[in-house]
């Protein structure tokens, strides 16, 4: 009996021993291994590495001057450094990282300052001074989305993950053919565009705008980029015939606003509270929002008077002039040249008004009249001699628009 029993004792004792040791591999396999770390060229791993962020009153010499840089004076990095790294371009609220020896001195290695997303500046102090620009490369991806409006522009491209900056390209692309206070909702739009990424996976927002419609009071209306001269930087948009959607005159001196008072010839004065002409276009925004001269000209007037508030009057030729009033801040001067979309003002309620607005007069020939009912001269015309070029380039943009458009609203 005394023989079983110490059997089954050497038994469990072995079985015992077993899943010990089992539960020791499960522990050493349960262990994970550090991962490795590998940003701007560097294993992050072999260093102590310091990452912070420029603020008031730092330079490059006063940072690493902290640093235990074993006797090395910071005048000698500044000089060695100067013709690749402008020290003095070192700005408040841009990242910088510091990889320092994991030894007990802390000695500092390689400095890197980050001046935007594209690029970085790498200062290697571990041999010789050596500096290096990296420029991070840069992805274009295309993207082709149609939809409906469904409140602003910008709010219905946001809901399709749209950056917010191409409402403004669209809008400015637009700004002479399209009255963007007149979009209403339901109203359709195919758009063509390009994105930035760097690295080919952090996002950079929209790059350029390749081709779009809209539909506007029942009409398509398309954009598509085109350089009349391959040796110029400047680009135009024209509709599908070749026909420039750019006119002389913006179509309104704010972006974003809506309409309150038209140009009439008896309207009842909301402040005077009589019946008398209202010689201009009213439109409505917030207080401190930009007004933008229609089109190119010389500043001929700025003041104030009792009833026009804050003005500036601009003579474009010798043909028209505009005029806006009741501005809270005048930025433009008498005798200053100004271009299309240039911000001459703010929006405000000086003068007789009820609240914050821009009232935008127009003079044809020394006459006021109303902007709105004008035939309003266009930018130069394609040449007839680009024609050809200009439909081959737009035929398969035109196709891919109105495809995606066909796809989305036939569902």
């Amino acid at each position: 009996m005394k023989r079983v029993s110490l059997i089954i004792i050497l038994v469990l004792t072995l079985v015992s021993c077993k899943k010990s040791e089992k539960e020791k591999e499960k522990e050493v396999i349960a262990v994970k291994p550090i991962p490795i770390v590998v940003e701007y060229g560097f294993t992050l791993n072999n260093f102590d590495v310091v990452r912070d962020t420029i603020v008031s009153g730092d330079t490059f010499g006063s940072i690493i001057e902290k640093e235990n840089l074993g006797g090395r004076e910071v005048h000698e990095i500044v000089q060695k450094v100067r013709d690749t790294f402008d020290v003095r371009i070192v700005r408040k609220g841009r990242p910088y990282t510091m990889l320092r020896s994991k030894d007990k001195s802390k000695k500092l290695q390689v400095f890197i300052y980050q001046p935007d997303r594209l690029s970085y500046y790498i200062i290697d102090l571990r041999d010789s001074i050596a500096v290096s620009k990296i420029i991070k490369p840069v992805t274009i991806r295309r993207r082709t989305i149609a939809g409906q409006l469904d409140g602003s522009l910008s709010e219905t491209l946001e809901r399709q993950k749209v950056e917010g900056a191409l409402a403004n390209k669209i809008s400015k692309v637009y700004a002479w053919s399209i009255d963007f206070f007149k979009l209403k909702k339901g109203d359709k739009f195919a758009i063509t565009f390009t994105e930035r990424y760097i690295n080919d996976s952090i996002y950079d927002g929209v790059d350029s705008l390749q081709a779009a419609f809209f539909e506007y009071k029942g009409k398509i209306i398309y954009a598509f980029p085109f350089k009349q001269n391959e040796k110029s930087k400047k680009i135009d948009y024209y509709d599908e015939e070749g026909k420039a959607l750019k006119n002389f005159f913006l179509k309104a001196p704010l972006k974003f606003a809506h309409i309150t008072s038209r140009f009439a010839k008896n309207r009842f004065h909301p402040v005077q509270q009589i019946w008398k002409a209202h010689k201009g276009t009213d439109y409505a925004a917030s207080k401190g929002t930009p007004i933008m001269t229609t089109a190119s000209g010389v500043v001929e007037q700025t003041g104030f008077t009792a009833g026009n508030g804050n003005f500036v009057k601009v003579k474009h030729n010798r043909t028209y002039s505009t005029q806006y009033l009741h501005m809270s801040k005048i930025l433009a001067r008498r005798g200053q040249h100004v271009n299309q979309g240039d911000i001459i003002g703010k929006v405000g309620s000086t003068g007789l008004a009820t609240g914050p607005h821009v009232c935008y007069r127009f003079w044809k020939n020394g006459v006021q009249v109303d902007a709105l009912r004008l035939k309003l001269p266009n930018s130069e015309p394609m040449d007839k001699r680009n024609l050809p070029k200009f439909i081959t380039r737009m035929t398969p943009l035109k196709r891919e628009l109105d495809s995606v458009a066909k796809l989305k609203f036939t569902k």
